[in-house]
């Protein structure tokens, strides 16, 4: 109750002070009147602000994604080389077994392989069985982990419905411009698309697209074509974010000139960084730290003790 009316008050004091029709302009709308508007037929004055008038300092923030994505790849590469962000451990794993079929692996650590294979459909369960594609194929009554791929009808149904929707609406927010930031916010709603067709139909749906070999490229064409765009301002205009672009009428998907040509660059950088990322973590299949043999441990804490 005490919440609920603190949220009341709190909403009856803002509408209270909502500026009426005679009401000077604020700031940010005078900005809009003098500047976005005339000089970039921008209506969104924030837009505006991250990719003109502050455009250098978006230009910083990209490339401090991008080098946070070039850290996070390092961390996470396995030693074989990268084919893919799922289970390039395992595959190393598998070609070390065929080149050395007596390396005396352990019993445990081949079981754990084996279990590993499994789960991502490399072989199968068990003798004269198959992975389901589904969890409604699963036979009832059978005792065994969940190996299917994909979700149930139910989730997999949602998802189709809210995929189409949430990746109109992060496109249409990076081509008009409306939203404060543009293309950063529409990166984010890129990476929420294939995360949700991930965790609806498996990895082996997205398999062909999220790879390093396409989007790492992409990534990179997208910081290359902002890099371009900036330096282009520089040597026409004689200013690093300085619009060079013919201007097209207010709320047109090519108000905006060079800003709108920014903002496709952001969501270009900021979606494939930012589905590196994601995905270089969930395929990572190993820690920097190893863990200490039982033996190590048992000694440090005699010492210790002492």
């Amino acid at each position: 109750m005490l919440l609920a009316g603190g949220l009341l008050a709190g909403l009856a004091v803002a509408v209270a002070g909502i500026p009426r029709e005679h009401a000077p302009l604020p700031a940010i709308a005078r900005y809009a009147m003098t500047i976005a508007l005339p000089q970039w037929n921008l209506t969104e004055p924030v837009n505006e602000i991250v990719y003109g008038t502050r455009g250098f300092d978006t230009f910083g923030e990209t490339f401090l994604l991008l080098a946070a994505v070039i850290s996070v790849i390092v961390l996470t590469r396995p030693r074989e080389p990268r084919r893919g962000y799922f289970g390039e451990e395992a595959a190393g794993q598998r070609e070390r077994a065929t080149a050395d079929p007596g390396g005396g692996r352990p019993e445990e650590e081949e079981q754990a392989l084996s279990a590993e294979r499994r789960e991502q459909g490399d072989e199968p369960a068990g003798p004269g069985t198959r992975r389901p594609a589904t969890p409604d194929r699963t036979p009832l009554g059978v005792h065994a982990p969940e190996t299917a791929d994909a979700m149930t009808v139910v989730v997999r149904t949602a998802i189709r419905v809210a995929l189409p929707i949430l990746a109109v609406a992060g496109l249409y927010t990076a081509a008009y411009g409306f939203a404060p930031g543009a293309g950063f916010p529409a990166g984010a709603v890129i990476l929420g698309v294939v995360l949700l067709a991930y965790a609806g139909f498996g990895r082996r749906r997205i398999s062909r697209v999220v790879r390093p070999a396409l989007v790492e490229v992409l990534e990179l064409s997208g910081a290359g074509a902002i890099i371009l765009i900036e330096l282009l301002g520089l040597l026409l205009k004689g200013s690093f974010t300085a619009n060079w672009l013919p201007l097209a009428g207010p709320e047109t998907i090519l108000s905006g000139g060079v800003a709108q040509a920014f903002s496709a660059g952001e969501l270009l950088e900021v979606g494939t960084g930012l589905i590196i990322v994601v995905f270089a973590v969930l395929g990572m299949s190993h820690d920097w730290t190893p863990d200490e043999p039982e033996e190590d441990s048992k000694e440090h804490e005699r010492n210790k003790q002492r």
